[in-house]
This record gives structure tokens, sequence and C-alpha cells, in this order.
């Protein structure tokens, strides 16, 4: 079956118009991704990550797609002119985005492409002030495409050595990560 394609864009459209450092724009590949959309249908979109973990998140996009999990979108957050808040309220899942820790001055690991959120509208965080985000989105483990602690999402990142949002004290059930492979 041929897939709805989401996203068709080349490493250099999916970088355009951010300015950070050459050293980690090198360390960065674009991978394309299938997955069950919310309507049922094979989708493909596209997700900018760092080179050293393409194999496993390649291997993870397809056991979630063999596993049913839906997913609404998956673009590069330039097409959201590199606007967190506005790929999220889209639901759109996405890796790359150089950018701090929500809060702090620290860089996140999405600007290493070490970082993946899922579903943000329904897998939201939750800020220092307690305000949940997305504006509107509310947590519910029942709706399909919500991750669980004990669910098959959370294992099978785990199993690739991803830590996962959703176990921290401030919840960030959408966000997934590789530590140390800078």
């Amino acid at each position: 079956m041929k897939p709805i394609i989401d996203s068709a864009m080349t490493l250099e459209q999916a970088l355009e118009g951010l300015v950070f450092p050459e050293d980690i724009r090198a360390t960065l590949a674009l991978i394309d991704v299938r997955h069950l959309g919310f309507d049922g249908q094979l989708h493909q979109g596209q997700l900018v990550i760092h080179q050293a973990v393409t194999p496993e998140v390649t291997e993870i996009f397809e056991k979630l797609l063999e596993m049913r999990f839906p997913i609404e979108r998956i673009v590069p957050v330039v097409a959201y002119q590199w606007n967190d808040d506005r790929s999220m309220v889209a639901n759109n899942s996405s890796a790359f985005n150089y950018r701090l820790i929500a809060g702090t001055n620290r860089l996140s690991n999405h600007s290493h492409g070490l970082a993946i959120d899922i579903n943000p509208a329904l897998n939201p965080y939750t800020q220092k002030d307690g305000i949940i985000v997305p504006l509107g989105a509310n947590y519910d483990p029942t709706k399909p495409g919500t991750i669980t602690k004990d669910g098959p999402v959370v294992t099978l990142f785990s199993s690739h050595g991803w830590g996962w949002g959703g176990d921290w004290e401030r919840k960030d059930w959408q966000h997934f990560e590789k530590p140390d492979v800078h």
C-alpha cells in the first residue's frame, strides 16, 4: 500500500531559516518514517535526527507502525516556522529543533536531534508554573495515540536506551531522549 506523504523535504529544506552551529548541522540526518495516521491510513513523514541514532529510530518507527500505534503527523518543525508551540498545537511529532529547555538557559536534546516528541496534543508537558502545554491539551491515557508508562511505546524506546519524560517529576509525556550520544 502506498503511503500518504505528509512531508517530502530535503535536509536543506528541513533546516531552512534556522541559525545554529555548523558542528551540530554536520551531525544531522533526515529520515522518512511511515506511521499509522489517526485516519487509519498509512502515512509517511520525516524526522531530522542525529546521524548516530538513524538505524534505531528507523526501527522504532517501523515497530510503532507494526503495533498500529497512531501518530497524527510527523513533519520537521521548519513547517511551523521553528515555533515549538505551533508544532505541538498541531499535534505534530518531531525531533530536531535548536532551542533551549523551557525555562532554562541550557540547550535541549532536541538541539542535537537526540529527542523526539510524539503526539504532543495528547501527551502534553507540565511547565514549572503548572501550566499544561500545549494549551488545551489533556493527558488521557485511554485515548489512542497516548503514551503510558507500562505501554508498548515506552517499552520500545527504553529497549533502545531512550529515556521518557513521563518518568520525570514534571511530566513531559510526549518526550523521549537519547542521552550521551554527542
